[in-house]
């Protein structure tokens, strides 16, 4: 092999590994600017660019709608949240309203998060990573709250009529807690209010009836005014008959002349219209053509731009396209090794809930076979001493009743026995008033079986077989007998009997005898056909056997 000839090799393979550097370089260089470009993130209209990792100024993330930005690689990443709008229902029912009725407000509310700089971190903190159906029921929750406490405030009459305040408030509380999340209540539609009770619908049909009567009264002063109004015309229509015939002739002689004046005169603006029209028929027909082929020329202008511009943003929306692809392709690898990931935490978390439920489980098992059985022999107990105790308490309150009754009964009892008695003796005193000394009697004679009741209660118990009485006719030294004695002593009771009743203020009958007094000197006391003279001294009585008959 020649020199030149392996010169010649050495040069070629000096060219190729030179050109295999700057191959490579280039291939760094230009992988270099492919990362660059795709670590820049643009931002769609319809979306908020998240910015989180060390954003700086001690800030969870930055957020940015519309424009883009630079993604630092393993300090920073990026998400998006869309600001499409979220339809939520309400399907509210049974909202207590400030007057306690229930009422049903099915409404449907439209929100979305808000571009507002602090809202955007509010939704960036607390929304990020959320798919659609849990941001809804994050809101659902908090509107139906919200909705809630405005009815509470309100009552059923302001619901249904002062429709504005209703919204205003509504939209002032909800608003303002889910800004908190960061989304903006866009719009409010209540579809229908009804009430358990029907007092809406009633109001309605107080409405409709007030409504219906105020027609009612309108009809009628229509009904006079028409009636008012008729006989005016009536009367005007016959002096308007009598004026008209009386300028009739005038008129329609004036009338023809009129006419004719007239006929000529339409004539001639006949003549002068239809040439007039003509002109400007043909002025019209050549401007609108004039239009015609501006108008034309204009849309062909549009359509080219519009062509160009639609092939631009084509291409635009390749390049777009493809780039979303490979960002698509590293989400996935993400999300997998996230789903991996909770995968792991969900399985021992599965686990440490089955030891749980089985720790559960024991105890309760436990629970039922020891404590169960106490519980229900402590509960059993507890019910039979509380029975017997409202029996004891019952059998108590029935027997203070029937006491309490028998003892008003008896009250009532002696009560009517003591009006019938007070009745009675003003009766017997309005009997005797002619001879007072009868009452007295009768009401002694009345009290004798009580008397004679005691008397024989007191020798009741004693056994007397036979009673002999022994009178000699001489009774100690007297003169007298035993029994005259007794008759004396009898007789002689009766001035102190006749004293105690003066003092009582009670006057005994006439058959009794009667106390006559003179200066300090006992008088003489008759008894029926005896005369009792009293004695000079307290011990020594003086008696006659043999009365002397008058």
């Amino acid at each position: 092999m020649t020199l030149q000839t392996v010169l010649a090799q050495e040069v070629s393979n000096n060219a190729l590994m030179w050109l295999g550097l700057f191959g490579a370089t280039a291939l760094l260089i230009l992988f270099f600017v492919v990362f660059v470009i795709k670590q820049y993130k643009r931002c769609p209209s319809n979306r908020i660019l998240v910015i989180y990792g060390r954003v700086g100024s001690q800030k969870a993330s930055r957020c940015l709608h519309g424009g883009g930005k630079f993604v630092i690689p393993l300090i920073q990443d990026y998400a998006f949240l869309s600001l499409e709008p979220l339809v939520i229902e309400i399907p509210l029912e049974g909202a207590l309203s400030l007057n306690n009725i229930r009422v049903n407000v099915p409404s449907t509310f439209t929100v979305g998060i808000s571009t507002d700089p602090v809202l955007m971190n509010n939704a960036a903190e607390r929304l990020l990573m959320l798919d659609d159906r849990k941001i809804r029921d994050q809101a659902q929750d908090i509107i139906l709250g919200q909705l809630r406490l405005v009815i509470a405030t309100l009552s059923i009459e302001e619901i249904n009529k002062d429709r504005e305040k209703f919204m205003n408030l509504i939209n002032e509380n909800v608003a303002q807690e889910v800004n908190k999340i960061g989304l903006e209540l866009i719009n409010v539609n209540i579809r229908d209010i009804t009430d358990e009770s029907g007092y809406i619908q009633a109001i309605g049909k107080r409405a409709a009836a007030e409504a219906i009567n105020r027609a009612k009264v309108e009809v009628a002063e229509q009904d006079r005014d028409g009636a008012t109004g008729e006989a005016a015309a009536k009367r005007a229509e016959v002096v308007g008959v009598a004026n008209e015939s009386a300028t009739a002739m005038e008129g329609k002689k004036a009338a023809e002349r009129k006419q004719r004046v007239a006929l000529a005169a339409l004539e001639a603006e006949a003549i002068k219209g239809e040439v007039q029209s003509k002109r400007d028929k043909e002025i019209v027909a050549a401007q609108r053509e004039a239009e015609t082929i501006a108008a034309r020329k204009k849309a062909e202008q549009e359509q080219r731009i519009h062509v160009a511009e639609a092939e631009a943003r084509a291409v635009d929306g390749e390049n777009t396209s493809q780039g979303q692809i490979a960002d698509s392709n590293a989400k996935l690898a993400e999300i997998r090794a996230a789903a991996r990931q909770r995968a792991d935490v969900a399985l021992a978390a599965a686990e440490q809930a089955i030891f749980i439920a089985e720790r559960e489980q024991e105890l309760a098992r436990l629970s039922k076979e020891q404590l169960a059985p106490q519980e229900i022999e402590k509960l059993r107990i507890e019910i039979e001493a509380e029975a017997e105790a409202e029996q004891t308490r019952r059998i108590a309150r029935g027997e203070a009743d029937a006491i309490l009754m028998k003892y008003e009964a008896e009250a009532e009892g002696v009560r009517k026995v003591l009006e019938a008695k007070a009745d009675g003796y003003k009766k017997l005193v309005a009997a005797c008033a002619e001879n007072p000394q009868i009452a007295p009697t009768l009401l002694m004679i009345e009290q004798l079986p009580t008397l004679v009741a005691e008397q024989v209660k007191a020798i009741q118990n004693l056994k007397i077989d036979k009673i002999t009485v022994w009178d000699a006719g001489r009774s100690g030294g007297g003169k007298n007998g035993a029994t005259a004695d007794f008759l004396s002593g009898l007789i002689g009771s009766l001035p102190a009997m006749h004293e105690l009743a003066s003092q009582a203020g009670i006057e005994l009958p006439s058959v009794l005898g009667k106390l006559e007094r003179d200066g300090n000197v006992m008088p003489h006391y008759a008894a029926g056909n005896a005369e009792v003279k009293p004695a000079r001294s307290a011990g020594a009585r003086k008696s006659d056997d043999s009365a002397e008959t008058t």
